[in-house]
């Protein structure tokens, strides 16, 4: 039997789909027993919207929680002005009305020690439950991160800077010395799997989750001219879920660039006192699989859910 895993995810869900995807990964999942989702960076109560949106379609009652809209950095605010278009009436989505941070704090807080967070977008949200309260980092089992880039590569826009550490480094700084036990996942892992037509094809048949993400993610290719995305935030997930399908660095520590114009520029050290590991290497076609079959999963008759694991 599957270990249960008790999660928090936190999101910029509604601009790139693969926040989506992570969550649909998530709700198929029947070993992760979701607590709660906080949404951050920029319209955080639309972006809590469609978490409850994407949640329903999947017949799930998801707790949603909006969170801090403007990064500690004071950086600016990427909108790729698409966000929620495909989504009417999201205004009768009931959000919680307890502010994100609170929540992490106090689930964490009542739960020592047993809460996983799965953090992919940017670390506003988690650098300011750390500042909160004294006890979170110690008390969160594992961080689950999607961001940076580790190899020195240049990454999508030829900068060699992540787009989450990039938009709040002063927060990921914050993380990342925290002491938190964590796993990262940069963009030169996840950039090795990209989701094409025949994927599409799978997940559009998985029921109305199904086809609400088939036109979020074709929507998505439109925006960027290409029929093809990577799927950065499920495969974040799946380093929780499935470690054996990947290779980890030793332990050591994460250094984040905080200002100018190398701000959130990642570097991993390797230090056997260190808190952190990343993501190394992946098996391609094995995530690709889990990561549908989960989605698709995520639109099974509640019964069903409850009756059967993913093999």
């Amino acid at each position: 039997m599957s270990t249960q895993h008790h999660v928090i995810l936190d999101t910029d869900l509604g601009s790139d789909v693969d926040d989506a995807m992570a969550l649909a990964v998530i709700l198929g999942t029947p070993s992760i027993d979701l607590l709660g989702v906080t949404t951050v960076y920029g319209d955080t109560l639309l972006r809590a919207r469609l978490v409850r949106r994407f949640s329903s379609l999947a017949d799930r009652d998801t707790p949603t929680y909006a969170g801090i809209g403007s990064p500690r950095s004071g950086r600016e605010v990427w909108w790729a002005g698409i966000e929620g278009s495909l989504h009417h009436d999201l205004e009768r989505e009931s959000v919680s009305d307890e502010p994100a941070v609170e929540f992490l704090t106090r689930a964490v807080a009542e739960n020592p020690g047993q809460i996983d967070i799965v953090a992919i977008g940017p670390l506003t949200n988690i650098a300011a439950a750390i500042r909160a309260n004294d006890h979170f980092a110690a008390d969160v089992r594992h961080l689950w991160v999607m961001g940076g880039i580790f190899d020195g590569g240049t990454g999508i826009d030829g900068t060699g800077i992540e787009h989450n550490f990039r938009s709040d480094d002063e927060s990921a700084a914050i993380v990342f010395t925290s002491g938190i036990p964590t796993t990262v996942t940069g963009l030169d892992v996840t950039e090795q799997l990209e989701f094409e037509a025949e994927q599409l094809t799978r997940i559009s048949a998985g029921g109305e989750l199904g086809a609400a993400l088939d036109a979020d993610i074709r929507q998505w290719w439109t925006h960027w001219r290409r029929e093809r995305n990577v799927p950065h935030d499920p495969v974040a997930v799946l380093t929780l879920l499935h470690p054996e399908l990947f290779e980890f660095s030793e332990p050591g520590r994460v250094m984040i660039s905080v200002g100018g114009t190398e701000a959130g520029r990642s570097v991993f050290l390797p230090d056997p006192a260190g808190s952190t590991r990343i993501t190394t290497a992946l098996d391609k076609n094995h995530i690709a699989n889990r990561i549908v079959d989960a989605i698709v999963h995520a639109s099974a008759p509640p019964s069903l859910f409850r009756e059967t694991e993913l093999t």
